[in-house]
């Protein structure tokens, strides 16, 4: 069995940003390099906070070159590759490959509803792309979920597949899956990193690193040294964040952030509308004590 990349830490989870319709990539690389600069340790392009639903193939191949090439090797960059189309997925990774990222991130099959045979062989056809393999078991989004048996079996039969992103909201879960086997667990939800950290978890795919990362990364550390003090302080210090980047469906408000703070145009793609107005200043409150200036009418 081949080494197996080891992917930990403070990683982000990107938004696309968007100017007039069309794919800011100025704005894009500005925040690779915010990213970057500010201690973040992976970079993810293309998932759900990238909008990969709205982004069609020569945009999302495009954005994941892009960030390639910008990060230069100075942090590995994870590609969103997911579809619930396996001859799509296996394109998508393929290319992904190419273009030099580290790994791809594969949701679960959603609409359809695969079988845990379903979605085994599903996976299993993407890793003949030589691409390591980051799961993402976010049933929320998929309406199916990986076992806790499913992810064990791909992890001993598939030797691409090197990570799972666990966003299914459960402790017991992680908890299992880190009992059964030695694979990678991510946080998939911020406010569960501490917590799944504690039980095997070794990082984070953040939505918050986005506008925060230097604190995400923080969080990170303390875990990583065994500090409990410090992470608990910085989890709780967090916390109100981690939730109010939800209270409208991801990535709303983090985009609605980044373009209060100046980095990207409040621009959203439809079905997904802009953040409504009660939730900005809210939300710029919940900033002030990591002295972020924003601009709540922006």
């Amino acid at each position: 069995m081949p080494d197996r990349i080891k992917l930990e830490g403070s990683i982000t989870a990107m938004v696309t940003p968007f100017n007039r319709g069309r794919v800011d990539y100025k704005a894009l690389e500005d925040l690779i390099e915010f990213q970057i600069e500010n201690g973040t340790q992976g970079l993810t392009p293309c998932g759900t906070t990238g909008e990969s639903p709205t982004l069609d193939f020569p945009e999302h191949e495009k954005v994941i070159e892009f960030t390639v090439r910008k990060a230069r090797g100075r942090v590995p960059v994870i590609a969103g590759t997911g579809s619930n189309c396996t001859r799509e997925a296996m394109e998508l990774t393929t290319h992904a490959r190419k273009a030099g990222a580290d790994a791809c991130l594969i949701v679960n099959p959603y609409y359809n509803k695969p079988t845990q045979e379903g979605m085994f062989q599903h996976v299993k056809a993407i890793a003949k792309t030589g691409l390591p393999i980051v799961l993402y078991n976010i049933p929320g989004r998929c309406g199916v979920e990986l076992s806790v048996e499913t992810v064990v079996r791909l992890y001993e039969q598939v030797p691409q597949v090197v990570a799972i992103k666990e966003a299914t909201g459960r402790l017991d879960f992680a908890s299992q899956v880190a009992a059964e086997c030695d694979i990678t667990i991510l946080s998939g939800d911020d406010s569960l990193t501490l917590p799944i950290c504690s039980v095997g978890g070794c990082g984070v795919i953040s939505v918050l690193a986005n506008a925060l990362p230097a604190e995400i990364r923080k969080l990170c550390d303390a875990i990583t040294d065994f500090d409990m003090a410090a992470a608990c302080t910085q989890h709780l210090k967090l916390f109100p964040l981690f939730k109010g980047i939800f209270v409208e469906t991801n990535p709303i408000p983090i985009k609605a952030i980044l373009a209060m703070m100046g980095l990207i145009k409040d621009e959203i793609r439809l079905p997904l509308v802009p953040l409504s107005a009660k939730h900005r200043r809210p939300l710029c409150d919940m900033l002030k004590p990591f002295g972020v200036r924003l601009r709540p009418g922006r």
